[in-house]
């Protein structure tokens, strides 16, 4: 595994790479190469985290569907306006109508009408906003591109303000409920929302390498909490894609929430509610932000995994690579009851 791992990291130039791999719920692979820190000659080590940037969306909706199987919120919901779940909290909404039709479940599959993943992401812009500052500026200057329902459109903003309404919700921080609600019981102890510059690198954490233009430490990360904000372990990423539905037991969410949450809009057969799927039965989200990649899988045949990496490639074939390197790893797995 170790050389089929070198052969894949000097092919796109990476400082570290992190695997964790599950089987039945158990954790039969565990193995880091390279280093955390190339400066001080630090070897990465399973027990080093990353930022997970977007593998934090599959934890945003498991803690949104935790929240529907309570009753306490519905897909249909609306999140603005007079009857909305934040109704007008960041100041009176504009002339633009749509913005009061938006739901919970336009936001989980990025069918929102706006704000998509590109130069104009309002979640790169105004770093020193706070998630109200910035919401309230978004809605007055980044109207809507489509009727909310009617197009796919990747979109950060719309999991930040997935993170609000879970707060609202729940009259606590997006990250104390989903800590307690959905990482604890899943075994992922020791994840936290990262922090923003390299002061802020936790002991434990590993350094990021920016490619070109790349500033691993010139985002607001704490604000991406909801999208792209998380922390963690590899094999902390991979025990919670194994407990969503018991893999690893007990189950996160009931087997007729999970067929919710995993089936896709009409807009994009390719994504459902804050995982991407296919007909196989697996789902899995991968995650990019400057000096980090990363990907995670739950897979039909009862395995999970999730590898993270130190920098961020531009080519786009290090995911499809990625993935073809841990099924290979897959196969060597020669005792799935460890």
């Amino acid at each position: 595994m170790a050389d089929a791992a070198t052969r894949f990291m000097t092919k796109y130039e990476i400082p570290g790479l992190s695997i964790a791999i599950l089987g039945q719920g158990h954790l039969v692979y565990d193995a880091a190469f390279g280093f955390a820190d190339i400066g001080a000659r630090s070897a990465l080590t399973p027990a080093h985290r990353f930022r997970i940037a977007s593998i934090s969306k599959p934890i945003t909706s498991v803690a949104l569907f935790k929240l529907i199987e309570e009753g306490k919120l519905a897909l249909g919901d609306r999140v603005f306006g007079p009857s909305g779940i934040l109704r007008n909290n960041y100041g009176p909404l504009p002339s633009e109508e749509r913005l009061g039709e938006i739901t919970v479940e336009h936001l989980l599959t990025h069918t929102s009408g706006g704000w998509p993943n590109d130069v104009t992401d309002p979640m790169g812009k105004h770093h020193e906003f706070d998630h109200a500052a910035l919401i309230s500026w978004t809605l007055k200057t980044r109207p809507l591109v489509n009727a909310p329902g009617t197009a796919f459109a990747y979109s950060n903003f719309g999991y930040c303000l997935l993170g609000r309404v879970i707060e609202k919700i729940t009259q606590r921080p997006y990250a104390e409920f989903v800590q307690e609600a959905v990482l604890s019981p899943a075994g992922a102890t020791d994840m936290e929302i990262a922090g923003n510059t390299l002061e802020e690198r936790r002991p434990d954490e590993v350094r990021y390498y920016g490619i070109g233009k790349d500033d691993p430490y010139g985002m607001n990360v704490r604000r991406m909490d909801s999208h792209g904000g998380w922390l963690a372990r590899p094999a902390s990423v991979a025990a919670f894609a194994s407990s969503v539905d018991g893999f690893s037991a007990p189950a996160l969410l009931r087997h007729d929430t999970v067929g919710v949450m995993t089936t896709p809009s009409s807009a994009n057969p390719r994504y459902a509610k804050g995982w991407r799927v296919n007909g196989l039965g697996n789902w899995w989200h991968t995650g990019h932000l400057p000096g980090v990649s990363g990907l995670m899988v739950r897979a039909q045949r009862h395995s999970c995994w999730a590898a993270l990496i130190n920098t961020r490639h531009r080519n786009d074939t290090l995911d499809r690579d990625l993935d073809r390197l841990i099924w290979a790893m897959i196969g060597m797995v020669k005792d799935w009851r460890a």
